[in-house]
């Protein structure tokens, strides 16, 4: 599908959301174009009203692309993958698929949502102790080892990557943010160091964006 701009994201490094776009991207070979959006900084610059008209769900990412803005990220993951040549991000065969789907809303409606920095975010003055965000975010992973252990192959489902790689690496990195043993979920653990070795997810890491902080590059 030919396209006269490039498409634009409205991100935040460290947000997994975006993340999982930056890596569908990298594996499609598309170019694209990184207006970052500071979840923290000036009380968070997703909630002006300015990003407002982007994503009226204020959060991140928006996604410029084809005369549209996009948001949720599976959603865009899903127009990229239709719209674009390259590796298909879905499998062709409807029980993968079906699989693929399933792994990727398990991880992005099931556990990525109850990350400790959105918790603060959502409650402001409210204390949520951490201690109660840490257990979801350890218990869940349970559910996501059992269903990976048959559906794996070299990847999450099979021996082609899909969405579903797309949304486990990023969540990986912030479990181990928040000092989780990954160890304890060796296939989850086998597939993230071998996505960590393809260079699409190499050039997408939250420590080489455009608006890393200085401390945090590698």
């Amino acid at each position: 599908m030919a396209t006269q701009t490039k498409p634009v994201l409205y991100g935040y490094f460290r947000s997994s959301c975006s993340w999982r776009v930056r890596i569908a991207f990298a594996l499609k070979g598309v170019e694209y174009d990184q207006v970052p959006v500071n979840l923290i900084k000036d009380g968070g610059q997703q909630l002006t009203e300015q990003y407002k008209t982007r994503n009226p769900m204020q959060q991140v990412p928006a996604v410029e692309v084809d005369g549209v803005t996009l948001s949720q990220s599976l959603a865009v993951i899903q127009y990229i993958d239709e719209t674009r040549p390259g590796p298909r991000l879905l499998p062709a065969d409807p029980k993968k698929r079906a699989q693929v789907r399933m792994i990727s809303d398990l991880i992005a409606s099931g556990i990525q949502p109850l990350q400790v920095s959105n918790y603060d975010r959502q409650v402001g003055v409210i204390s949520f102790p951490k201690h109660i965000a840490n257990f979801k975010f350890i218990s869940e992973p349970f559910s996501l080892e059992s269903i990976l252990k048959q559906t794996s192959g070299k990847y999450c489902v099979g021996d082609e990557i899909s969405m579903a790689d797309i949304c486990l690496v990023p969540q990986v990195y912030n479990a181990e943010r928040f000092k989780v043993d990954v160890g304890q979920y060796p296939t989850i653990k086998r597939l993230n160091q071998t996505l960590l070795e393809i260079e699409a997810f190499k050039v997408s890491h939250p420590s080489c964006q455009p608006d890393t902080p200085a401390e945090l590059r590698t």
